[in-house]
């Protein structure tokens, strides 16, 4: 005999008791509640939240009174200002889904990405206009184009057929905009870096946006009213989701257009920045500023860092200057941060270098992330919790997105066995903190032994002369390959390859010593990135050399 589960009856959802998660919500909660505190900070430029609240009113009407809705992509190619703070507002208000480009990529690419999200407008920063105009000229089928002309810019050509602000003024200021019906609906659209062929679409829903917004909030304890530095790109996995949890804490985005150790030490100084966020080349830039453009800068700013293993040396100057360095780790494919190297308390016993390596850590799961496993790239079963046995690690939760546009088969690869495929290479420790060793494609196998590029890359910013290092594998006939180096002095130094390979073997193993070491800049992408793929085709070409 079955019976009717009581709490299923009659108990359905309804409009009082459920309506969808999405971050458009917050905005409208700070609009209402703190009208007058000051949203954006632009060079000269403050807006308060009410403003603020009805500008994205307005871009969501414009956008409609064009037709556009459910379904339909707006791009927008903007630096770290308001208007793209904007978008990220107002356009999935519309209904329509975000795309927000990499201000560093080609024209070819900018097409692809163009034509492949059929985007039907284009909201575009004068400043990009030489390689937009190549881009749009690479389209049959052309969006809407509209200009910002931002007066504190680079200047270029106007491009559009009207700009921000004409767009904005079609817009009405009560537009009774609203929440989506389906929570599963997306509301952003952000490409992968492409490496190894056309970059990949990845859909975030509201859903996903909503919680890792608020997972932000957790994992930093964020007060009310964060002073937020926009150092990382909006455009990168939509900030980390950054302009959606500062916005639900009524905070202020400071906005910087562009990156550089005397507007960051200006910012910090200016405003009272309590928040910001980057890769470790941002906290190197603090780190090495010259002191010419250093000033006094508030105690305890917290400093969010992922997108590369951050070197602990790096976060000891950090830690030492004051800061308060959170080490996350996540991808695009999961709205960025998921994971954090969360503060245990006994850690604070530690002298600062071996605090430094315990922060260095991936960490564990963000409280709005399900699971993080490290299993056996093989059968996807997890490793052993020792700290040395590497696998791949995996994931998954509603801060996962909803897979690749256009792409069905790498989206079911990428969620193979139930769980996100990150690609990465970690060791899970004995108390539950991951630890990245490397990227699968990046792993050096020299002579049957596998060599973490993250671990040596550690040894090397221990070195004083050292401001940046890649390391990477040269093919080798004799071992298969071999262990290459690329560096970047700090400025003013001076060293050698031996005195680097001498440094190596007496602060780690020998059979991971560089045998190669290059010097020079490193390529880097727009989030600070190390363009890895290009380092390992100057160690091809360099062992293709030899062998002539």
């Amino acid at each position: 005999m079955t019976t009717q589960n009581p709490y299923e009856l009659d108990l359905d959802k309804n409009a009082a008791n459920f309506l969808a998660l999405s971050p458009l919500s917050f905005i409208r909660r700070t609009a209402s509640v703190y009208p007058e505190r000051t949203a954006v900070i632009h060079g000269d430029l403050r807006r308060n939240w009410r403003d603020t609240y009805e500008r994205c009113v307005r871009l969501a009407s414009a956008l409609k009174r064009r037709g556009l809705g459910i379904g339909d992509t707006v791009a927008v190619m903007s630096p770290n200002i308001p208007e793209c703070l904007e978008a990220h507002f107002g356009v999935p208000m519309s209904g329509a889904v975000l795309n927000a480009l990499n201000i560093r990529l080609d024209s070819e690419s900018i097409a692809f990405i163009l034509q492949h999200s059929d985007a039907k407008v284009l909201i575009t920063d004068t400043e990009f206009s030489p390689v937009i105009s190549k881009a749009l000229a690479l389209l049959t089928d052309k969006p809407l184009v509209i200009d910002i002309d931002d007066p504190r810019g680079k200047g270029g050509s106007l491009l559009g057929a009207l700009i921000y602000e004409q767009f904005l003024a079609e817009g009405d200021p009560d537009y009774a905009w609203e929440l989506p019906t389906d929570e599963w609906q997306a509301i952003s659209l952000n490409y992968t870096s492409g490496t190894t062929g056309n970059p990949k679409g990845v859909v975030y829903h509201h859903r996903g946006a909503y919680l890792n917004a608020i997972g932000n909030i957790l994992t930093v304890a964020m007060p009310h009213f964060p002073s937020y530095l926009w150092t990382l790109p909006m455009f990168h996995c939509n900030g980390w989701c950054f302009p959606w949890t500062i916005t639900a804490m009524a905070g202020t985005h400071v906005c910087l257009r562009q990156v550089t150790a005397k507007g960051m030490y200006d910012a910090l100084a200016d405003h009272n920045v309590t928040h910001m966020c980057g890769a470790p080349i941002v906290m190197g830039m603090l780190v090495n500023a010259p002191p010419e453009v250093r000033r006094e800068i508030p105690k305890g700013v917290q400093v969010v860092t992922a997108g590369a293993a951050p070197p602990a040396a790096i976060i000891e100057k950090m830690q030492a200057m004051g800061f308060n360095v959170i080490h996350v780790y996540g991808l695009t494919e999961v709205y960025g941060p998921v994971t954090v190297c969360a503060w245990q308390e006994e850690w604070a016993e530690l002298p600062p270098a071996e605090q430094a390596v315990f922060k260095a850590r991936q960490g564990v799961p963000y409280v709005t992330l399900e699971g993080v496993m490290v299993g056996d790239p093989l059968t996807v079963k997890p490793v052993p919790s020792d700290g040395r046995t590497m696998g791949e690690i995996y994931m998954r939760g509603n801060t996962v997105m909803r897979g690749y546009l256009k792409n069905p088969r790498a989206t079911r690869e990428a969620f193979a066995e139930g769980w996100f495929h990150t690609g990465d290479l970690g060791v899970m420790h004995p108390n539950g903190y991951i630890e990245v060793k490397d990227r699968l494609k990046d792993i050096i196998i020299s002579g049957g032994e596998n060599i973490s590029t993250i671990e040596v890359e550690s040894v090397l910013y221990r070195h004083p002369a050292i401001l940046e290092a890649g390391v990477v594998a040269r093919p080798d006939e004799k071992w298969g390959e071999t262990v290459c180096a690329f560096i970047t002095l700090k400025e003013g130094e001076i060293t050698t390859a031996e005195e680097i390979i001498a440094f190596c073997r007496e602060n780690m193993a020998h059979f991971k010593v560089p045998q190669t070491v290059i010097f020079g800049p490193l390529p880097k992408t727009s989030t600070g990135k190390l363009q890895k793929f290009k380092l390992r085709e100057g160690a091809k070409s360099l062992a293709s050399s030899a062998k002539k």
